[in-house]
């Protein structure tokens, strides 16, 4: 279809054009590289941009009119190229290109508020909150979460593992943060494993057959409504042979929480099961706890002690991750404690359901996979421990395998590690200890702003009022008494490489 306009301007007609236009909408003219919208009467409304700035609307011409074809092969009157069509009826547009005009090849007109491109590749931050070690910050129901909103927030990927963001009946989907199991997470930090991001897992439910069958219930009624409301892609479930005799206590050494499964190998061949006969490649396990002595189960309810169940938990995850290298998670099975009113809320995410099976779920269904380099190609759209630009932890827990091995790692830029010091542990593994470069921040406010400045390529220090001293230098080139230029002669002292740090 063809159609004719009239370019008008101060109300008189300037020159005329002739506008190829195939049957779609939302189109543009080859020649002057302006849309154009067709009425519903199939007429075309002329709409034009004055010099100062101004859109004013011209009638209509009809299908009938007779107008005139312009010159081919002559100049457009330098107006022409100023030209808008604009549907009857509609507002002119704002004079800001949209983002989709813009992203066109064949759009002309440049706009000056179009984003330039971005050189810099995607910035990537860990977050780690080691788990039953009492962390102020962390150590109780998915009170962590909030620190990985806020950081998911700035940087461009988060990576973490379920003691943080895990809470209970309670989770909070984000797209640029990765479910990591923390066995996984130490290798991944090692080199010896990668992440590689996918759509979905099929997730599997083994559930421990110490579990009474009203509480089983629960935790089988709960799959089901992820599957239904959420649309979660749990497959299917299996009960262990035999019970797996969970037995929970506190380290006396340091105080952190530990304990020990009676039939692992029971845990190990339900899990065998579900990845051979249904191709799950993602397991969640509900093992049945021990009821809590009430003196150690009010302290934690209160925001006050160390999480009893923790420890064991992340023993539960390590035995599946070690052997069958997939993601997995726990959640414990146990009776609903009694109404009590003095909870305390970093803690209360725990009482407000009877399982704590859906943050796993949801968790589960979009983890990263682990490749090995048995297994693939550790960067075939993976990523890899270079690919980390920061790492933020407790102060006081620095000696876990993965920051230690962020830490020493041999590669020319390393992670910045940055330490919390609000966020207290039962530990007393300081980065001194273990001769760890680390910037300490009092807290996540701080560490966020870091990771921020960290991010835009700033020196955190400049930030600071008198974060930033005059430029020194601990080698001298050249001796103040020499004059003109002598030959460069090698020297021991000459041959270190001196590296300062400008904060």
């Amino acid at each position: 279809m063809a159609e004719r306009a009239t370019a008008v301007r101060d109300g008189c007609a300037s020159e005329e054009r002739r506008v190829e236009l195939p049957r779609r909408r939302n189109l543009f003219s080859r020649k002057t590289g302006r849309q154009v919208w067709p009425r519903r009467s199939g007429e075309w409304a002329v709409w034009f941009v004055g010099r100062s700035g101004e859109v004013q609307p011209y009638p209509p011409a009809p299908r009938s009119s007779a107008l005139s074809l312009a010159n081919s092969g002559e100049q457009m009157a330098p107006h022409l190229a100023r030209l808008s069509f604009i549907p009857a009826g509609l507002p002119p547009p704002r004079r800001r290109a949209c983002a989709r005009a813009r992203s066109r090849p064949h759009s002309v007109s440049p706009s000056a508020d179009a984003r330039s491109p971005s050189f810099r590749r995607p910035y990537t931050s860990v977050l780690v909150v080691p788990t039953g070690v009492g962390a102020a910050v962390g150590g109780f129901a998915g009170d962590a979460l909030p620190v990985a909103r806020a950081l998911a927030a700035v940087a461009d990927c988060v990576i973490s593992h379920p003691n943080v963001l895990n809470a209970a009946m309670l989770y909070w989907p984000m797209p640029n943060t990765l479910y990591v199991e923390g066995y996984a997470l130490d290798r991944f930090a090692e080199g010896a494993w990668a992440l590689q991001p996918v759509h979905q897992n099929k997730v599997g439910l083994v559930l421990d057959a110490g579990i009474e069958e009203e509480l089983r219930l629960r935790h089988l009624q709960v799959a089901d409504a992820a599957r239904a409301s959420l649309g979660l892609p749990v497959v299917e479930y299996t009960v262990t042979d035999a019970p797996l005799e969970i037995k929970t206590w506190f380290d006396p050494k340091c105080g952190k929480s530990t304990g020990s499964v009676g039939n692992s190998d029971s845990l190990l061949r339900a899990v065998d099961a579900l990845v051979k006969h249904s191709g799950v490649n993602a397991v969640a396990v509900v093992c049945r706890f021990p009821d809590d002595d009430p003196d150690d189960s009010d302290c934690y309810r209160e925001g006050k002690g160390v999480d009893l169940l923790a420890g064991v938990e992340a023993i539960i995850s390590h035995l599946i991750v070690k052997e069958f290298k997939i993601p997995a998670a726990h959640a414990p099975a146990v009776l609903p404690p009694p109404l009590s009113p003095s909870l305390s809320p970093r803690s209360v995410a725990e009482e407000i359901g009877y399982t704590f099976l859906p943050c796993v779920l949801a968790g589960l269904s979009s983890a990263p996979q682990y490749v090995t380099r048995r297994h693939g190609t550790l960067d075939n759209g993976c990523i890899v421990a270079s690919d980390i630009d920061s790492v933020i932890i407790p102060k006081d827990a620095c000696g876990g395998d993965g920051t230690l091995a962020f830490a020493r790692t041999a590669r020319k830029n390393k992670p910045l590690i940055i330490t919390v010091q609000e966020n207290e542990t039962v530990l007393d593994d300081t980065p001194d200890k273990f001769s760890i470069e680390a910037l300490n921040v009092q807290n996540y406010w701080e560490a966020i702003g870091v990771i921020a400045a960290h991010k835009a390529g700033v020196n955190p220090s400049a930030l600071r009022r008198h974060g930033i001293e005059h430029l020194k230098s601990h080698q001298r080139m050249y001796s103040g008494r020499s004059s003109g230029s002598q030959p460069y002669s090698s020297s021991p002292n000459q041959d270190k490489v001196y590296v300062h740090q400008l904060a």
